[in-house]
């Protein structure tokens, strides 16, 4: 037994797993299944129901939302056999696994649920059925990862042994290292820790004519630098999970954040993207969140996401219950 093991025996985990009867749910089911959680770790399986007029999605006739609570009814009898099929196949010695049917917009109750029950994580599958479809991220699930009050792991694969980390130095990065060296269900997880280069032209150059003999040596340099500069992170950090008992790899690539860390992921075969990201909405999202939007869009692997205001400041069930920045 590795320190990192013997040092998070103790640890219990809050786990919400948010399904709603489709495959991609079930996957997140059996990426659960597989995961050795420490022992006293709470799972809640949760699905949610709409009520009333938001049965139909839009505007409809009178007579149909006359019928809405018998429609309600049937759902909601069919949801509780969904999650208690889905509990039963998590159910084991040392876990405590309870299910649970919500009232509401599916995306809202999740997350009220994982604040109300101080949860450590959320799990839920993405949309998709088809090849394409299997590549992009449905409407809840990004909701929920936009606005949970803890990490969120996205699932397209049952498994998470293979990890890749995207490591470029920042805060909201850190935090997402931080789960690698803490829990304890990371601790039989290969790492490849990835380190994207920005060799683009630097902004103080200027804006000099095309072909000018003294673009090229000032570019040069400054990819040279930035490529140093992650090296030197891929290895730190690489370092830093190899002392807290993980096996760990480093790998620095060049060029557009998102396509290199999805190329990395795609070519080592891995099951798990771990990234942080600033977690912030609206507007300031689609500058500053650009990279993990693009990633959770295209991933084929699934992805767990950190935010940088996450309560998942603490170790795992003590996670205090807050509003990450921007909301």
């Amino acid at each position: 037994m590795t320190k990192t093991e013997k040092d998070m025996q103790g640890e219990t985990m809050r786990v919400l797993v948010a399904i709603d009867g489709s495959e991609p749910a079930g996957v997140a089911v059996d990426l659960v299944s597989d995961v050795s959680w420490p022992a006293g770790t709470e799972i809640l399986v949760a699905e949610a129901v709409e009520s009333g007029a938001g049965l139909f999605g839009g505007p409809w006739p009178a007579l149909a939302l006359a019928q809405a609570d018998s429609l309600e009814a049937e759902i909601r009898a069919e949801a509780e056999r969904t999650v208690q099929e889905a509990r039963g196949r998590l159910v084991r010695p040392g876990l405590s696994v309870e299910a649970i049917v919500l009232r509401g917009r599916p995306a809202t109750a999740i997350v009220d649920r994982a604040r109300d029950m101080r949860a450590d994580l959320i799990v839920l599958g993405s949309r998709g059925h088809g090849t394409i479809e299997t590549m992009l991220l449905g409407s809840v699930s990004a909701e929920v990862v936009d606005h949970a009050p803890t990490p969120v792991l996205v699932s397209r694969d049952r498994q998470i042994k293979r990890v890749m980390l995207a490591w470029d130095g920042s805060s909201c990065a850190s935090r997402a290292a931080d789960l690698l060296r803490t829990w304890s269900i990371f601790a039989g997880s290969s790492v490849r820790v990835v380190s994207v280069a920005d060799i683009e032209v630097p902004w103080w150059i200027g804006f000099p004519e095309p072909g000018s003999p003294g673009l090229m040596p000032i570019y040069l340099e400054a990819a040279d630098a930035s490529r140093r500069q992650h090296d030197q992170l891929a290895r730190e950090m690489t370092a830093q999970l190899q002392a807290a008992g993980l096996s760990a790899e480093a790998d620095r690539r060049a060029g557009d954040a998102a396509t290199e860390i999805l190329a990395a992921a795609r070519a080592s075969n891995a099951e798990l993207i771990v990234m942080g990201t600033h977690g912030r909405t609206g507007l300031k999202r689609l500058v500053l969140g650009s990279v993990a939007r693009n990633i959770l869009q295209h991933a084929t692997c699934s992805v767990l996401i950190v935010h940088e205001g996450s309560s998942q400041a603490l170790a795992p069930g003590m996670a205090k219950t807050h509003r990450p920045k921007g909301r």
